[in-house]
């Protein structure tokens, strides 16, 4: 089953560049330990980061991957404050609304509204480092800034990949020097492996299929999804 689940969640990251955490994370935690699962996640993300890299390097937004990586690093310190002051239900339950709010106003409003720059990009580098060091889920910011930008379905998901594999890397050495990448880690990872590459191959496929107009659509349904997971974790506390 754990191999199954990472195949699903791999596709729908290689597919969109982001979304694996709505399959993964739920399905994980009625199959193994969280200690498990979580490590084991995101030595696949780093697996799918790198294999969308050596396909599509090229379509890379550098300048825009490396100013949101390094603003996320200096949100990360104030994301580990948030960790230690505020109740969990509330962040998640304000970031729910933000990202339902965001989805909701883009599927109904006919202006499209774009950042045609990346002056912006160090704001919602920021908010990701915040949300990612207070729990992990950095990943929001960073799909709504791009969704804002209206790259293209091929450079939003290789330039999301470029931000997730530095900061994918960093984690799993966390989780090295605290001791979580254990024997039982490797062994669900070396198990998954093979699934995990079939669907990121295959979501690459998938991704050149979409329509740039019918992207833009499924991203601002898979921020609105996010967004209603996150309000339902917050109301359960």
């Amino acid at each position: 089953m754990v191999p199954a689940v990472f195949f699903l969640a791999s596709l729908i990251r290689s597919t969109f560049g982001f979304g694996e955490a709505i399959v993964a994370v739920p399905l994980l935690a009625l199959l193994v330990p969280v200690k498990v699962a979580a490590p084991v996640a995101v030595m696949a993300s780093v697996t799918v980061a790198l294999i969308v890299l050596v396909q599509d390097w090229n379509k890379v937004h550098a300048r825009s991957a490396v100013r949101l990586v390094l603003s996320t690093m200096l949100g990360i310190p104030l994301g580990l404050i948030v960790l230690r002051n505020w109740a969990e239900p509330v962040v998640k339950g304000i970031l729910a609304a933000v990202l339902i709010g965001f989805s909701v106003y883009s599927l109904l409003d006919g202006k499209h509204r774009e950042l045609r720059d990346d002056r912006f990009a160090w704001l919602f580098g920021f908010a990701a480092g915040v949300l990612g060091g207070a729990y992990g889920m950095n990943g929001p910011p960073l799909v709504i800034y791009g969704s804002l930008r209206k790259w293209s379905p091929q450079h939003f998901r290789a330039t999301l990949q470029g931000y997730f594999l530095p900061a994918s890397i960093t984690v799993l050495c966390g989780y090295r020097f605290a001791g979580l990448w254990t024997a039982e880690v490797s062994r669900f990872y070396l198990l998954s492996l093979p699934f995990v590459v079939v669907a990121t191959l295959l979501g690459r496929a998938f991704n050149r299929r979409i329509a740039a107009h019918r992207f833009v659509l499924y991203v601002q349904c898979g921020l609105g999804a996010l967004g209603v997971v996150l309000l339902s974790q917050a109301i359960r506390g």
